[in-house]
């Protein structure tokens, strides 16, 4: 990728840049504020569900999921989620593949946010995918510690 999360100010282009890199429909950023999670950006996320997505408790959903566990969760198709991760309505967005992974501090001691992409149709993310999203979620933590 190269965006520079140092220089630029801009949430959107990230998220942007990152759906292109993962050739993901929807994406969301959130931002930790106590034990929830508040809506930075998004895209591709239907008009009706963002009341849904802009306040999200820590252990609720895939993002509060993963806030909670400090550890990425993935949802090969979030059509057929039965494990109770997933939200009913979340099956309302029409993705399938999804995976949310925790923003951290730099030194890793607090979780900072969530960066999450999906995409319509089912998918298993590979730990090289992973792990690429969770060191680009490391470069948001970064460029949110340093303002």
């Amino acid at each position: 990728m190269s965006l520079d999360f140092q220089t630029s100010s801009d949430p959107q282009a990230w998220l942007d840049e990152v759906l292109c890199a993962f050739n993901c429909q929807t994406g969301t950023l959130h931002k930790a504020d106590g034990g929830f999670l508040d809506l930075v950006v998004q895209s591709g996320v239907p008009e009706f569900l963002l009341p849904k997505i802009t306040r999200i408790p820590f252990g609720k959903g895939i993002a509060g999921v993963a806030a909670e566990r400090r550890e990425p969760v993935e949802l090969c198709n979030l059509q057929e989620d039965l494990g109770g991760v997933a939200r009913p309505d979340a099956r309302q967005t029409q993705v399938s593949g999804s995976l949310a992974v925790p923003v951290f501090s730099p030194d890793r001691s607090k979780v900072l946010g969530t960066l999450g992409v999906g995409m319509h149709a089912p998918h298993d993310f590979s730990d090289d995918e992973k792990s690429r999203l969770g060191a680009i979620a490391a470069r948001v933590g970064e460029a949110w510690s340093a303002n």
